[in-house]
């Protein structure tokens, strides 16, 4: 996994299982559950409303080296997947909110 900053956005180089490389824009990292988790969208459907995001475990080893490792429990990914979109309902009521206080 490499991670480069470019102006304000920081991305992630992932290595897929046919070893494909795929450049994603880091979303954010969230907690859930007792763990923090990272969501990616690929660089290509940046543009795209409806792109498809990615989420993996996030960790840090002691020299705050990041690590992202696959969900693969499906009650975790369900978990996972709520808080993301609940993220998300926060976000848009927040900025809602926001253009009503201007």
């Amino acid at each position: 996994m490499d991670e480069n900053m470019n102006d304000a956005q920081a991305t992630v180089t992932l290595t897929l299982d046919d070893d494909t490389e795929l450049e994603c824009i880091v979303l954010t990292i969230f907690p859930a559950g007792d763990k923090e988790y990272i969501a990616l969208l690929p660089m290509d459907s940046a543009e795209d409303e409806e792109g498809e995001v990615y989420l993996y475990r996030y960790e840090e080893d002691a020299d705050g080296n990041p690590s992202l490792s696959n969900i693969e429990d499906d009650d975790e990914y369900d978990i996972v997947a709520d808080a993301f979109d609940e993220l998300l309902d926060e976000q848009e009521y927040d900025e809602l909110v926001g253009e009503e206080d201007l």
